[in-house]
Parts: C-alpha cells; structure tokens; sequence
C-alpha cells in the first residue's frame, strides 16, 4: 500500500474543484469539525472569495461553537455567515423518538434549509466534508449520516436543486487530519475529537425538548473541559430516556435524569475500544455534572466496545 501523502492530495484535490467548480459559485457548510474545516479550506484555496462559508446554528452544537468558529476561519481570511434556524430544526424533530427517524428529519431539514440560503446565494455547487466512514455506515446500514446522499440513491441536483462536490469522501478520520496539519489549520481544529452532523439531537435518546437541549449543552461542555487531557478519539455525555429515582440535597426523593459517558479510542471509527478512565478522573466528572446541573441524579460509564456497540447511541 502507497503511504498517503497529504501534500499531494491537497494539491490534486485544489485542481478537481477548479475543474468541477469553474465559475460558479460555491457554498460550504461549516461544523466546526475537521472535516467540514479542510473541506473548506480546500474550496478557498480553488476558488477563492467565490466560496460561500456558512454556519447553521440549528441548536444542536456546542454552546458559543458559532462565535468559536467564526473566529477560527476569520484568522484565515474566510468569512462565515451564521444563520439562526433552531426553531426549524426544532420543530422538525418534535415528537420524533426514533434514531433513524431522527438522522432522516435532520437530513431532510438541513438539505431544505441549505438548498435556500444557497439559492441566495446564487450558489449551485455544494462542497460537502462527508467522509469514507460516513458511506461506509450509511450504506451498510448501521446508521444513516445525514451527509451521504448520492451513495444511497439521492440525486441532490433534482431533489434540491445543487450539485455536490466531496473533496474527503475517499478519506478516513487520520488522513483528513493529516490534510489539516498540512493545511496549517490551528491545533484546536485538527485535533478536535469527532462531533455527529446532527449533533445533541443524537446524544439525546427518545423526543428532543428544549429542556434535555439545555441538560445536554451543560454536560458537553463540562465533559469537554474535564476530558481535553485524555487521549481518545471521543468523549462525550449521552442523555438517557427516562428518568431514575434520586434524592435531592435536602435528601428529598426526586426524579432526575440519567447521563452515560462515552469513551472511546480509534483509528477510524469502524471499530472503537472504551477508554479505561482514571477513577480520580471519572469521580472529577461525575461531581461536576451532579453538581452543575440538579435535574441530573445518575452519572453511568460506558464500557462497550465498537463492535457489538456503535460508537453513538442512536
């Protein structure tokens, strides 16, 4: 086998969106991820100020993940423009608790949302950061990533009115991150532990309320800061469905909701190994969590690997 060579690929792949791209405009969806980032970048690369860089804050993401990111990208001369669609996406998940359900009400939202701001864009060319895991999940059935279209019967020119472009779809998470050193993209970015397209609407089992949004957004960021140490592939809180019997500070039975840390480490994200965390680490969370957010009464590890697991809950 050839070793990769990201310098290479870098510059094969600024020539094929030149040629696929030519005069038009193009228009690039931002997450925050690494993906999405090198995508961008190579877009920016070809074609310069005709690239639209743009942020959906759809109220799946991290809390002040838009500001974060603009800052990032206006470092390196690309503009982002945020748009506020959460109502949409809210709205769109209503009542829905089913995983697949789920990913597929967030494809079809985000595509419609993006299909509009594009054609104000007058762009009609999507550069897409989907990647080899991405198809290979999708298409195998494991889970549907929002992003893989085309690999599963949909003609996105006829069902929304663009074409899409995948620079990364032959790349697996180490190679992308190789491209982002390469790139010069900042450490944050290409280190940055794997986020889903739909975000902590997955991380959340059964219906998506504003309530378990807001539980979720807390216990993200406090796994995030207590865990930027460790060395994995992700670490992240799951929202369990249903609730547990607690007792309250004043020794009160009460109800409250259960989160499941998940832990991983990984070469690309077909198969995972759970992290055996330091007991002084796992003890530093639990509290935190507990004690930042009361209507959580039970902290729980996981410790399944990837197979029989899937590295996401749903």
């Amino acid at each position: 086998m050839l070793q990769f060579n990201p310098r290479e690929f870098i510059d094969e792949k600024i020539s094929l969106l030149k040629r696929e791209i030519g005069g038009e405009t193009a228009i690039v969806a931002l997450s925050g991820g690494v993906d999405s980032s090198v995508t961008a970048v190579l877009g920016f690369k070809a074609i310069g100020k005709k690239l639209r860089a743009v942020f959906l804050e759809d109220g799946f993401m991290r809390i002040g993940e838009a500001e974060k990111i603009s800052r990032v990208f206006e470092k390196l001369g690309i503009s982002v423009n945020v748009y506020n669609v959460q109502r949409e996406f809210l709205t769109a998940l209503k009542g829905i608790r089913d995983a697949e359900e789920k990913r597929r009400a967030f494809r079809e939202t985000f595509y419609e949302t993006f299909s509009r701001i594009a054609k104000e864009a007058g762009a009609k060319i999507v550069l897409q950061g989907t990647i080899a895991a991405d198809i290979v999940e999708t298409a195998g059935g494991v889970k549907t990533q929002h992003n893989v279209l085309e690999q599963i019967g949909i003609n996105p020119l006829e069902k929304y009115g663009f074409k899409i472009v995948e620079p990364l779809k032959e790349l697996y998470k180490k190679q992308v991150r190789m491209v982002a050193r390469e790139l010069g993209l900042p450490d944050e970015i290409v280190n940055r532990r794997p986020f889903p397209g739909p975000g902590l609407a997955i991380r959340i089992l059964g219906e998506v309320t504003e309530e378990k949004l807001s539980i979720i957004k807390k216990a993200t960021a406090i796994v995030e800061e207590e865990l930027a140490d460790v060395e994995c592939f992700q670490a992240f809180p799951v929202l369990l469905e249903g609730r547990a019997t607690g007792v309250d500070r004043e020794s009160n039975r009460k109800y409250g909701y259960m989160v499941a840390l998940r832990i991983v480490e990984s070469e690309d994200a077909i198969t995972a190994r759970y992290v055996r965390l330091d007991w002084a680490k796992l003890d530093r969370v639990r509290d935190m969590i507990i004690m930042n957010i009361p209507e959580v009464c039970r902290v729980l590890y996981d410790v399944s690997d990837k197979p029989p697991a899937t590295i996401e809950f749903e």
